[in-house]
């Protein structure tokens, strides 16, 4: 067994900024508690900062910690192309502190602040697709409306 706490400074990770679309920053958890069947995270969005689009191959738990966020899903229509496709907004989800979703695999979507004056911060849970797998995500370069114009 072990235990950690998410409060505090230490031990903040930066973040791939071709994934976001603003300045985020996040702690593994999963490492500091030896998690092995899931990986786990604080992530921290600045304001107005949220995820680029992307997918998973495992399921995907959020839990809402400080502020205001989103969670939108999106599904892919159109071109069958793996990195050049039309996409539509099929749900968009307020997130607040104690919020909980479950995001399935392979599930188009994005997630972060909804506000350019507030922050905001959750948990993210991936569970690996299966035992001793690794979880994987594809993140795209989009406009958020219609249009995905890449892999990143």
């Amino acid at each position: 067994m072990k235990k950690t706490n998410i409060s505090g400074t230490g031990d903040k990770r930066k973040v791939n900024p071709d994934w976001f679309t603003n300045k985020t920053w996040m702690k593994v958890l999963s490492e500091k508690i030896k998690a092995k069947d899931q990986d786990i995270y604080h992530v921290h969005f600045e304001k107005g900062s949220r995820t680029k689009l992307h997918q998973h191959n495992g399921n995907q738990v959020l839990i809402g910690v400080k502020g205001k966020g989103s969670l939108e899903i999106f599904k892919k229509y159109g071109s069958s192309s793996k990195s050049d496709f039309k996409i539509r907004k099929i749900e968009k989800i307020s997130l607040s502190e104690g919020d909980i979703v479950h995001i399935p695999a392979k599930t188009l979507h994005t997630h972060g602040s909804i506000d350019k004056k507030k922050e905001f911060s959750h948990i993210a849970i991936n569970i690996l697709p299966k035992k001793n797998a690794t979880y994987k995500t594809e993140w795209y370069e989009s406009d958020f409306k219609t249009q995905v114009s890449k892999i990143i």
